[in-house]
């Protein structure tokens, strides 16, 4: 299938958050801590979105949010497809799309965070280039407050 890239829309936004509450679930909730996995609903990934729309880029095939990337300067914050979209190279082009604008915003690394117990993630990105930094106790936010996760930081220079 062919999918097409671009910058997500305020039309997408259901459709970015099915996606990463459901890829989220699928990649985080084994590695959470069960507090942050109970207020990861569907409905707190809409504002999540919103807040992010403007560095949002989406991938689209067949009429639908196949995948999204976000980048924060030099971050690639989040990365998900949608699970009947895996395996087809959607997450392969929105990565490079987000080292483009990485590298386009004149960052010479650019870095991201992986749940450590993630495997699934952390071999991805490994095929693309990227390698372990290290470990990282990541402030996730839950509600009005944060909760700490085990995760590794990659990077990749350009």
């Amino acid at each position: 299938m062919a999918y097409t890239i671009r910058a997500a829309t305020v039309d997408d936004v259901a459709a970015v958050a099915a996606v990463w509450h459901s890829g989220w679930h699928d990649g985080h909730a084994a590695y959470a801590p069960v507090e942050l996995t109970a207020v990861r609903t569907l409905e707190a990934f809409e504002p999540r979105v919103v807040a992010r729309l403007s560095r949002t880029t989406v991938a689209t095939g067949d009429g639908e949010v196949a995948g999204f990337v976000t980048v924060a300067g030099d971050e690639v914050e989040q990365v998900f497809v949608a699970a009947g979209h895996r395996g087809g190279g959607v997450a392969a082009s929105l990565l490079a799309e987000a080292e483009r604008q990485v590298f386009a915003a004149g960052h010479a690394e650019a870095w991201l965070v992986v749940a450590d117990g993630n495997g699934r993630a952390r071999r991805f990105y490994e095929r693309q280039g990227w390698r372990d930094g290290g470990p990282l106790d990541f402030a996730a936010e839950a509600g009005d407050s944060t909760i700490t996760v085990a995760c590794r930081r990659y990077v990749k220079r350009f």
